[in-house]
C-alpha cells in the first residue's frame, strides 16, 4: 500500500473493492438476500385436520340424526292407539273424534296439533278445542262446548250463545227465562260462526245490559226487536212497545221502569213508550 493511502474511507471513490478473503465451495454456493421456500408448519397441520375431524364428525352426526328423526316418524311404537274426548256433554266423544281426523295408527309426531284443533272448533258446537298428545301413542281431545244464552226467534226458534253462534233449534214450547231476540232472518243466523252480525250483537248487549242491572224490569220484557235501524225495540208481557234508541240504555231502562210502574198505578193502556229523547217521555195510549 501507499503511505499516503493507509486508511480506507467511504469518501475514497472506488471502483471496485477486492476480495482478499479466500471463497470456499460451501459458501461459494450461496445465494445471499433470498428467503427459503415456505413450509407448513406443525401447528398448521394441526390445525387443518381438527377442521377436516370436525367436518367429518358433523356429517357423521347429520346421518345419525336424520336415521334417528327417520325411525321416529315411521316407528309403530309411536302410532296412535287411543283418542280420548274430555268436555263434552252434547257430542258424543266419537262425533268429536271423527270430526278430529285422527286415524287410528296416525303417527304422533307427524300429528298436527293446530290443524285438528281448527277442524273440531269448525263444529257448531264447539267453542274452543285443545289437543294432547301423550307419548308414546295416546292423544286427549279437550273441548269446550258452546252454551245456550238465549232464545232467538229466526223463523224458528233457536238458541245461541254468548257470543251468538246458534247452538240448536228449539222444536218444544219452553218458557224462556230472558227476553227472546226478534228480528232476525235464518240465513243472518246461520252465517254467524264466529262473530255474530251487528243486529245479534246490539241484541246481546242490550239483554247483558238487562241481566247485569239486577232489575224487576227483566221479568216485564219478553221480546227484544233489533229489526229497527233506530235501535232496538222492547216488547213487555202486556205487548207495551218501548223504542230505547242506540245508546245510553243504562239510564233509559231506569227511567222505563218508573214509567211503568206509573202507568201500572194509572190503569190507562198504554201502546208505546219512546224514550229516545233526552228528558222526554212520549206515551201513547189506546185513546190516541
Amino acid at each position: 500500500m501507499r503511505a499516503g493511502r493507509s486508511v480506507l474511507s467511504p469518501r475514497e471513490t472506488w471502483s471496485r473493492l477486492e476480495d482478499l478473503a479466500e471463497r470456499r465451495p460451501l459458501v461459494a454456493g450461496q445465494r445471499v438476500g433470498r428467503r427459503p421456500p415456505r413450509r407448513p408448519t406443525v401447528k398448521r397441520a394441526r390445525r387443518v385436520a381438527g377442521l377436516l375431524g370436525a367436518l367429518l364428525a358433523g356429517v357423521a352426526a347429520v346421518g345419525t340424526v336424520g336415521l334417528g328423526v327417520g325411525w321416529l316418524l315411521t316407528s309403530t311404537r309411536f302410532a296412535v292407539a287411543h283418542v280420548e274426548v274430555r268436555g263434552q256433554s252434547r257430542l258424543s266423544p266419537e262425533d268429536i273424534t271423527e270430526a278430529s281426523g285422527i286415524v287410528p295408527g296416525a303417527n304422533l309426531f307427524r300429528l298436527d296439533a293446530s290443524a285438528v284443533a281448527r277442524r273440531l272448533e269448525a263444529l257448531p258446537l264447539i267453542r274452543r278445542a285443545e289437543v294432547i298428545r301423550a307419548f308414546p301413542n295416546r292423544v286427549t281431545l279437550v273441548v269446550e262446548e258452546r252454551r245456550p244464552f238465549t232464545l232467538v226467534h229466526a223463523g224458528r226458534l233457536h238458541w245461541i250463545d254468548e257470543q251468538g253462534v246458534g247452538v240448536l233449534r228449539e222444536s218444544r214450547a219452553v218458557r224462556a227465562g230472558a227476553p227472546v231476540i226478534s228480528g232476525l232472518s235464518a240465513d243472518e243466523l246461520a252465517t254467524v260462526t264466529q262473530a255474530p252480525s251487528d243486529r245479534v250483537a246490539t241484541g246481546i248487549a242490550l239483554l247483558r245490559t238487562l241481566l247485569r242491572s239486577g232489575s224487576p224490569l227483566l221479568a216485564q220484557i219478553s221480546e227484544i226487536d233489533v229489526s229497527r235501524r233506530e235501535g232496538p225495540v222492547l216488547y213487555t208481557v202486556e205487548g207495551v212497545e218501548v223504542r230505547l234508541g242506540r245508546e245510553e240504555w243504562e239510564p233509559r231502562l231506569a227511567r222505563l221502569l218508573g214509567v211503568l210502574t206509573q202507568v201500572a198505578s194509572s190503569g190507562e193502556p198504554v201502546i208505546s213508550i219512546d224514550l229516545r229523547f233526552r228528558d222526554q217521555v212520549v206515551l201513547k195510549t189506546a185513546a190516541h
